[in-house]
Parts: C-alpha cells; sequence; structure tokens
C-alpha cells in the first residue's frame, strides 16, 4: 500500500477510538441497520394495507440505513419506492401478464449503465404502436419510449425534481429526504450480470456475497446521462440492493474508512453535488476489492484512509469513476468542467497524504478537538461535547423514536373494514416469518403492527349505541393490541368500558395504566403530523441505550385516536374533536392533516381525564379532584404532547363541570394560542361565554 510510518499506528488508534466514542461501533451501526430494516417492513406493511399497489414494497437506502453515518454528518434518509404494478423486461419472453411491462432497449445510442423503455401491450407479449399520452415519445424506429419526467407528475408540496430524486429539505427536528421512484427488473441486464460471473482476483466480494446479491433486484430509476443529448428518454440501471448487501459485509475498520472520507470531503472540500458519497462508498469499494483484507483492520485505519483518497484522487485526475457493479458507467462522465475539475485536484492536493494536523481541523461531531484530547494537545473540553455514553443514548433514543413514529404511520392508513385489512395483515406477517434472518427480525415488529389495526372498534361504537353492551369478538380484537405500547391501547379499552357504563371496570384498567406508566421515563409519541420533539427524557434515553426496538412496548406511549365510525366509544367532551373544523377551516388544512376528521388526545392527558369522569361518575370526589390537579400539570410539564391543545380543551371542559368558568376560558384561549385554525376551543369558548352571561 503506502510505507507506513511508525506514528501511524498511533494515530490509527487512537482516531478508531474518537470514532467509538461518536457512534461508528458495531454496536450502533448494527442498531441504525436493524431499525432501518424495521422501518421499511412497516412501511410496506402500510402502503400494501392502504391499497397502494403501484408502489408496493419500499427499501430504506443510504447511509443512514447502512449505519455508515454519525449525528453531526446529518445524512439524508433515502428511501426506494418499487413500482410493483410494472415490470421492466429484457426480452419477449418474460412479458408478465397483469402488469405495465416495459422492454428494455440497450444499444450504441444508450450510454453505459443506462437505457430506454419500450411500452408494450397490456394484453400480449407485443409493442405498443400507438400511444398519445404526453409521457412517451416515439422514436424514428417507432418504438413508443417512456420519458423519465413521468416522475414529475408525482412530485407534491415541498419537494423537488434533483436526479431521479424527489428531494424534501431538512426542516427543523426532521432530516433531509430523498425518495426515489423505481421500476423493478424481472432479471439482472446483462451489464451487472457480468459483475456476478466475473472471477475475482482477491477475497472480496466472496462467492457468497454474489450468490445473495443475484437473489436482489435490480431496478431503473428514472433520470438520464449528464452527457447525452437524449437524456429525457433514458432510465439509469441500479442494483441499490446488491450495493447494501456489500456494505453489510464491511468490518468496522472499513466502515470508519467510509465516515472519515465524507467527514474530510463535507470540511475541505464542501461540494456535493461534484463528489458525491455514492462515489466514495464506490471507491472504497474499488479499494477493498484490490488490497488484502489483512491491512482493513484497526491499527492501520490511517493508512486505509490515505489510500483510499489516493485513489479518489486518481479518479479526479483521470474523469473515470467506475461504477463497481456496472463498470462501463463511469460515475464522474459529465460531472464537472475543467475549471471545477482542477479546483477540486487542488484541495486534493492539500490532502494527500493526509496527516493528522488536517484531521483537527474536523469540526463535525468535534472530531478534531475529541482526537486533540486523545492526543493531550488540549486540556480543556469544550461544554458541548458528549461523553461516549451519552452519544450512544441520544443515538439509540432518535432510532427508537423513529420506529415509534412509523408504527403510528401504519395507523394512518384509514378506517377499514376489519375483515378486509386482517387478511392482508396475516398474509405480509406471514411473508416476513418465511424471509431471511433481517425479515426474521422484522416480523417480531409485525405483531404489533397487527395489534394496531385490530384496535379499530367501529363494532363496538355500533353496539353501545344500541344496547350498551361490547361484543366478545370486539374485546379479542382489542387485547390483541394492549401490548402495542404503554397505554394508548389500554386506554381505548377503558373508553369503550366507560361509555358502556362499566365504570368500576374502567377504574381498574385506569389504575393498572397509572401504575404502568412511569412519567420520568416514558415518551410520548406523536405523528400525526411533523411535530418536533422538544426533549428527551434522560430514563428514556437510558432504557434505549439497554434494550433497542424490544423496549418500544415499554417506555413509549402513542397518542390515542378515535375514528368518527368510533364516536360512541369516546366521552362527549372528546367527541368535540371530531368536529373540529368549519367550512373556513378546512381551507387551511394541509396534506396530512386528516387526523383531524378523528379525536385524538395524548395518552397521558386522556388517562387523567377518564379518571376525571370515572370517578366522578363513581362519586369519589377526593380521587376525582386528584385527577383532575395531575391533568392540569401534565399539561403544564409534560415537554412532548403532540395534542396539547386538545389536552386544554378537555381540561376546560373539566373546569366548566366544577363551575369554573373562568379558568375554562383560559384553557380554552390558550388551546387558540396552540392551534389557531380547526380547533374545537372556538365551539367551547362561544359555549362558555353564552352560559356564563345565561
Amino acid at each position: 500500500m503506502f510505507h507506513t510510518p511508525d506514528y501511524y499506528h498511533n494515530i490509527s488508534m487512537r482516531l478508531s477510538a474518537v470514532l467509538d466514542d461518536i457512534g461508528v461501533n458495531e454496536n450502533i451501526v448494527l442498531k441504525r441497520r436493524r431499525t432501518a430494516l424495521l422501518n421499511e417492513t412497516m412501511q410496506t406493511i402500510r402502503i400494501r394495507a392502504n391499497g397502494e399497489q403501484s408502489t408496493g414494497t419500499v427499501y430504506n437506502l443510504g447511509s443512514q440505513s447502512e449505519g455508515t453515518t454519525t449525528q453531526g454528518l446529518q445524512s439524508d434518509s433515502d428511501t426506494l419506492g418499487c413500482m410493483d404494478d410494472n415490470i421492466v423486461i429484457q426480452d419477449l419472453s418474460e412479458w408478465t401478464p397483469s402488469k405495465y411491462n416495459f422492454l428494455m432497449i440497450q444499444n450504441e445510442t444508450t450510454p453505459p449503465g443506462y437505457c430506454r423503455l419500450q411500452l408494450l401491450r397490456p394484453n400480449a407479449p407485443l409493442p405498443l404502436t400507438h400511444q398519445t399520452d404526453n409521457d412517451f415519445v416515439t422514436d424514428t424506429q417507432g418504438r413508443i419510449l417512456l420519458k423519465n419526467t413521468i416522475i414529475d407528475t408525482v412530485i407534491e408540496e415541498g419537494e423537488q425534481r434533483q436526479g431521479p430524486s424527489l428531494a424534501s429539505a431538512a426542516k427543523l427536528g426532521f432530516l433531509a429526504s430523498d425518495s426515489v421512484l423505481a421500476y423493478p427488473c424481472k432479471s439482472w441486464p446483462q451489464s451487472p450480470r457480468a459483475w456476478l460471473h466475473q472471477q475475482e482476483t482477491n477475497a472480496w466480494p466472496t462467492a457468497e456475497m454474489k450468490r445473495y446479491a443475484k437473489s436482489t433486484e435490480c431496478f431503473v430509476v428514472g433520470v438520464g446521462s449528464r452527457a447525452s443529448e437524449n437524456a429525457a428518454i433514458e432510465w439509469r440501471l441500479s442494483t441499490s440492493l446488491a450495493e447494501r448487501c456489500l456494505v453489510f459485509s464491511l468490518n468496522i475498520t472499513q466502515i470508519k474508512c467510509y465516515i472519515l472520507m465524507k467527514m474530510i470531503l463535507k470540511t475541505y472540500i464542501n461540494v456535493e453535488s461534484y463528489i458525491s458519497s455514492f462515489m466514495c462508498k464506490t471507491v472504497l469499494f474499488h479499494c477493498i476489492a484490490s488490497k488484502p483484507l489483512c491491512v482493513w483492520k484497526e491499527c492501520n485505519i490511517f493508512n486505509c484512509l490515505n489510500y483510499c483518497l489516493f485513489t479518489l484522487n486518481n479518479c479526479l485526475l483521470n474523469e473515470h469513476c467506475p461504477h463497481f457493479i456496472v463498470h462501463e458507467n463511469n460515475l464522474m462522465a459529465g460531472k464537472f468542467s475543467a475549471e471545477i475539475k482542477q479546483q477540486l485536484l487542488e484541495i486534493m492536493s492539500t490532502l494527500i497524504p493526509f496527516d493528522g494536523i488536517s484531521l483537527c481541523g474536523i469540526q463535525i461531531d468535534n472530531l478534531g478537538e475529541r482526537l486533540q484530547i486523545k492526543f493531550n494537545m488540549i486540556n480543556e473540553v469544550h461544554h458541548d461535547i458528549q461523553q461516549p455514553d451519552e452519544y450512544t443514548m441520544v443515538v439509540t433514543s432518535y432510532l427508537l423514536q423513529n420506529i415509534a413514529q412509523v408504527v403510528l404511520k401504519i395507523e394512518k392508513v384509514g378506517d377499514r373494514n376489519l375483515e378486509t385489512l386482517l387478511p392482508k395483515v396475516i398474509q405480509l406477517e406471514r411473508y416476513y416469518r418465511a424471509g431471511d434472518i433481517l425479515g426474521k427480525t422484522d416480523s417480531m415488529q409485525t405483531s404489533n403492527t397487527s395489534a394496531l389495526y385490530l384496535n379499530r372498534i367501529s363494532d363496538s361504537s355500533q353496539n353501545i349505541q344500541i344496547n350498551s353492551t361490547v361484543s366478545p369478538q370486539a374485546l379479542r380484537w382489542i387485547e390483541a393490541g394492549l401490548d402495542s405500547d404503554v397505554a394508548s391501547s389500554r386506554l381505548k379499552l377503558a373508553s369503550i368500558m366507560f361509555c358502556a357504563g362499566n365504570a368500576e371496570i374502567t377504574a381498574s384498567i385506569l389504575s393498572h395504566i397509572e401504575e404502568q406508566y412511569k412519567i420520568e421515563v416514558i415518551e410520548p409519541i406523536c405523528y400525526c403530523y411533523n411535530f418536533n420533539t422538544h426533549y428527551i427524557k434522560g430514563g428514556f434515553c437510558q432504557l434505549s441505550s439497554q434494550y433497542g426496538v424490544e423496549a418500544l412496548k415499554h417506555i413509549v406511549a402513542f397518542c390515542v385516536k378515535f375514528f368518527t365510525s368510533e364516536i360512541n366509544c369516546v366521552p362527549h367532551e372528546l367527541q368535540f374533536e371530531m368536529f373540529r373544523s368549519t367550512q373556513e377551516d378546512l381551507l387551511h388544512r394541509g396534506r396530512g392533516d386528516d387526523w383531524m376528521d378523528g379525536a385524538v388526545v395524548d395518552s397521558l392527558p386522556y388517562l387523567y381525564f377518564l379518571q376525571y369522569k370515572t370517578y366522578s361518575f363513581l362519586q369519589r370526589p377526593e380521587e376525582q379532584q386528584q385527577a383532575l390537579n395531575k391533568l392540569g400539570w401534565v399539561i403544564r410539564t409534560e415537554h412532548n404532547l403532540g395534542h396539547r391543545e386538545t389536552a386544554l380543551n378537555l381540561l376546560g371542559q373539566c373546569m366548566e363541570q366544577e363551575n369554573r368558568h373562568v379558568d375554562a376560558l383560559q384553557c380554552y384561549m390558550s388551546s387558540l394560542h396552540l392551534r389557531e385554525r380547526n380547533n374545537a376551543a372556538r365551539f367551547h369558548i362561544c359555549r362558555c361565554l353564552a352560559n356564563t352571561i345565561s
């Protein structure tokens, strides 16, 4: 590789220790990967249960899913949505009925790594000869080709087209995201297929890795070559699942090299549009394939990093960075002008050979400062530098919140017929249990997902309305979901029992919930809208670090949701939330505001509100007042209530029942201050004033 100076070993070990401290270790990498895989499983369940077959499978890709990022790098969240209604075939023998079939065309006019898509007939493996849709164009040979600009038709508010991606900018508390829509290939195209059969001169990638890669899908994504005159009708081949397999095979030293490359480029070059993270990953793949695996070890990380940067510099010099799987595809083709190339080479010349002093200038995750502390170059530790345990807790708590939010996303499927929905959930659970070891870890979560679906209780609402009873079948469905989290499902059960007139049973359920609800640990989780978490409890961070995803049902409290069909399962005070919007308010709703059609409340305020109502019914005034005081206390002190305005509306109605009309009005005004539109507080204020005057 290089002649290795003696001090490289010392730098390598301390550099590796710093990376350990900021979460680049096997523990956090595996947690990040597992979170991403659970996330994509549940997103796929949500999409299929929602009947969105056009994008039937979701894949989380990129740095977040690979575990090749840190808190400070703030890597985008990358998602690939596979359009399962479509299929790209290599020849007519692969034509598939009941799908939109596209024949892949690759010839001397298509750049390497790209193709064109010819539309075939829906009822036979024959070319379509006539199409007037603007998303298609007819070439000189009469073939009807699909334009990649079709992706533009699905751009939503807040998104913009960047290559094949629909990009959303980062917001307070939320990462930037890239979503790619892709068409699956029936089989691997010829150019990437050649890589599968290529004999490696080194031990990486192994034959087993290639066998697994062969089992993954290839895609085409909607973007043309920068160097092409026909970019609008070109589609790029994507082997992203095979590449994810390669990243999953990397050892921790190789991952550390990759992350350091990204940090160095972001610090000293800062031109992501010219040298992307994907290029860094590709360079790393080539370096690993060209050197013995024995060199990729912790004590040699500094030398390995130098080699990666040296290889990247050669790619820049020659304007040639071949895709690792589709070798003919040059990732740098048409990427930058001669002037930009010269600027990049001048910057790289200051970095190669890369020395330890340059590392001290990296501010991402305070890496430079942490390294100086390791070398005793500075004594005073900056106040915002997190200790390793603190860093781990922050990262793992974020990952657990992410999973919890995806579970809540599934609940937004809508109020559907249980008989239709249940078989889909069971089928998906069976599918994931039959998968590989990663798929089997996903299936652990599908039981919770099933419970969320089964928690739809519209038939209970009907029974309560007719005869104030709950059917045994409804109770079985509800009980199946009791362990989805600490409180929300049990609160739905308590709400049903209260509305059915079973006050003693309700009091017992609520008492059990209160015993289990450890306020110093449990975090309320809401995904009805882009709610920014303000503060994370130390107890939550600690337990999420110790136990991971399995802690979800013990330290998370989802908000409690009731659909309009469940109106009779809700006390009348909460029913007002189902009618929060006037005709004028409806004009001020945004995308994803359909949750406002139901009644949604955070678990802990609803617990105390139900206790207040129940103890009033049971004529236990002392406990009733305690519940009222707790309701007011939690609204004031709990940082992360997603529906604080609803809790204030409930508190206000309790105050009215206490004949404390001034306090009630104060609650409603505070609620209206939090959410000016689509808020039932407007109705409460009018009623409260009318009652006060009368």
